[in-house]
């Protein structure tokens, strides 16, 4: 049975270098023999804001969420391996991305089971910095921005098979930024391909 994958990019120009990224990303994961299915948050019109429709519920795990919200964990849920592909802004997540992991994420689904619904999961976030690698390196935020989604939300999700790759000098890497995207999926695809950071 075919590996299905739940690909998602968090950019708002459909001809960003992001957006590249994971089209590319999409034609390898097919290539792969993964279905896919790209969930193009800023396309698809997702409102970032958690409002108290979905504001967890310490006291209820099961509660129900919003339409919008079970909507979208039952494409996480179909997922076998997530691939998030998404600028660096502010050294971290773009607003609309930390919205679909603060809405979507919730308690009850995501963690706060005794048995992680999400732990069979494979995951690799793709990060497209301005920096070059060894400023971005030399200033540590590889090591923080990498502790905080594979620590702070893949793994505290139970997602232990998690990768953060980052495809450096952005702005003015040309086709390099797309091998350097390449390396990264192809080493979480399995092939032996040192991982890129």
């Amino acid at each position: 049975m075919a590996q299905h994958a739940l690909l998602v990019l968090a950019h708002p120009r459909g001809d960003s270098l992001t957006a590249q990224i994971a089209h590319r990303a999409r034609e390898r994961l097919a290539a792969d023999g993964y279905t896919v299915d790209l969930l193009d948050l800023y396309a698809e019109g997702f409102d970032p804001r958690t409002g108290p429709e979905d504001e967890p519920d310490w006291a209820d795990r099961d509660k129900e969420y919003s339409p919008e919200v079970r909507a979208h964990m039952d494409r996480i849920d179909a997922a076998d391996a997530i691939v998030v592909v998404f600028p660096v802004w502010w050294f971290g997540l773009p607003a609309i991305l930390k919205g679909w992991i603060d809405r979507v994420w919730n308690y009850g689904f995501a963690y706060g089971r005794s048995r992680p619904r999400l732990g069979a999961k494979r995951m690799l976030w793709i990060g497209l910095s301005s920096y070059p690698r060894e400023q971005f390196a030399e200033l540590g935020w590889d090591t923080l921005i990498d502790r905080q989604l594979r620590g702070g939300i893949s793994e505290f999700c139970g997602i232990e098979d998690t990768s953060v790759a980052f495809v450096h000098d952005s702005l003015s890497a040309g086709p390099l930024a797309l091998t350097a995207a390449d390396t990264a999926l192809a080493a979480f695809l399995g092939a032996p391909v040192e991982s890129v950071r």
